[in-house]
């Protein structure tokens, strides 16, 4: 009687490159969802900019001061839409059919996570085009261009892993999306629009203390030459840390609901 062979486990990189280009084909058929991500934190840039610029800085600069928090803005929207994903996939069945298969079915999430990190950075891209055509000038060197970026795509990856924990908590793709609209009011509660020494003092303990303030401090800082200070160091720290958290978080959630 033949042994049957087993057959031989995909490679992490195999599995990994089939999940993300999977992610970005759904991505390309959901053009409407990836066209908001883009149209709405521009529709914000113009309204601040056009309508409330002008109280907030009579100069016309306001511009220069508002682009790096819709920059993170239009990040937190395009990373939202991957809790909703993969809380999609975790409902639907798909995930006992690669259970079945001789992968790592974690790949799934990191397709996710790979694919948003892609579409957010096209995103970023566009809203950066837009902001230089309404009059925005960062007097950047290349190096410091360099680091507005790295630190983008680590807030982005950062955010990005803590949307995939959520839609792995929750129960269904619409509560996904409730829970995970919670993080877009960060940025608001932040210097992204107006300097926090203007709000409430009450507030501004915690607008000055949680992650969103120093990344966008430091991304306004090497694009516009303000002082950057210590919050380069607290931007790479806050994200580093939840990005920690996160990952461990999802893989816990997915061996808990998965079994694999």
């Amino acid at each position: 009687m033949n042994n049957l062979a087993m057959p031989k486990p995909a490679s992490f990189a195999a599995t990994n490159a089939v999940f993300v280009g999977r992610s970005i084909r759904h991505s390309l058929r959901n053009i409407e969802s990836l066209m908001m991500a883009i149209m709405l934190p521009v529709m914000l840039m113009l309204l601040f900019t056009y309508i409330f610029g002008g109280a907030l800085d009579p100069s016309g600069n306001y511009v220069n001061y508002v682009v790096p928090g819709i920059i993170l803005l239009c990040a937190g929207f395009g990373s939202s839409s991957t809790a909703v994903d993969v809380a999609t996939d975790m409902t639907n069945g798909i995930i006992n059919r690669f259970r079945t298969m001789p992968i790592s079915s974690i790949s799934v999430i990191t397709g996710h996570v790979a694919a948003s990190l892609a579409r957010n950075l096209l995103a970023t891209c566009m809203v950066i085009g837009v902001a230089l055509l309404v009059g925005f000038r960062p007097n950047a060197t290349f190096i410091e261009w360099l680091g507005a970026i790295g630190l983008i795509i680590l807030f982005i990856l950062t955010f990005t892993w803590l949307f995939a924990a959520i839609g792995l908590v929750t129960g269904s793709p619409s509560a996904a999306s409730g829970y995970g609209f919670a993080l877009l009011f960060l940025p608001y509660l932040s210097s992204a629009f107006v300097p926090t020494n203007t709000m409430p003092s009450w507030m501004q303990g915690f607008a000055n203390h949680q992650p969103i303030t120093p990344v966008i401090e430091t991304i306004r800082g090497l694009l516009m030459g303000t002082p950057v200070l210590n919050n380069g160091w607290w931007a790479v720290g806050w994200c580093v840390t939840l990005l920690i958290i996160a990952i461990g978080w999802c893989l816990l959630s997915f061996r808990r609901k998965s079994g694999k």
